[in-house]
Formats: structure tokens, sequence, C-alpha cells
């Protein structure tokens, strides 16, 4: 079964930076495209941004570009996200997944909480 686990969220000040890690299993992680999403209280899940299996391809949303890198190891079976100046409306839990999101693989996601 597909499993998601995401890590490396917290708390950091305006202007900061975190990388999140997201691990899977359950699937064939080097054949699939992978995205990362996020939710924030009150909202709608969005796309952030999304990577093609060989990460020849990366895609952003356009109030994290600039801001926000997708990349992934496929020998580790894993995808990141670096969030580097960071805003409070970051602030969300954040989710990775393959892409298109499969309904039924999200994971627990990470807190993401940027303080002004």
């Amino acid at each position: 079964q597909v499993q998601l686990v995401e890590s490396g969220g917290g708390l950091v000040q305006s202007g900061g930076s975190l990388r999140l890690s997201c691990a899977a299993s359950g699937f064939t992680f080097g054949r699939s495209d992978m995205s990362w999403h996020r939710q924030a209280p009150g909202k709608e899940r969005e796309l952030v941004a999304d990577i093609t299996r060989f990460s020849a391809v990366t895609n952003y949303a356009e109030s994290v570009k600039g801001r926000f890198t997708i990349s992934r190891d496929n020998a580790k079976n894993t995808v990141y996200l670096q969030m580097n100046s960071l805003k409070p409306d970051d602030t969300a839990v954040y989710y990775c997944n393959q892409h298109p999101a499969a309904s039924g693989s999200w994971g627990q996601g990470t807190q993401v909480t940027v303080s002004s």
C-alpha cells in the first residue's frame, strides 16, 4: 500500500528557511511524478510544486515561485521541498503525493508555522 511520510516542518521566523522531506513506499517511486501540497486553516488544499520522475521538469504555484525548490532522490524514494524567504502566508500543513495526487494516499503532513 502507498505510504507517504512527511517531515521537516516546524516554527520559523519570517524570512527563514525549512527543508521538508517525504519518504515514499508502496509504489514505484522512480516512475511517478511527485508533488507537494499545502492546506492552511480554513482553506482548501492547494498544489505548491510538482516534479517529473527524472526531475526534468518542475512547476510551482505563483505564490512560491522563486522561493521554493522541489527536488527528489530516486535512490532514496524521497522528495524534498526547500523553502526559503518564508512568509506568514506560508503557514500550513504540507503534504506530498504523486502527481496527479492520488486521493487515497495522503499522509499525515508536516506543520509549517511562520511567525511575523
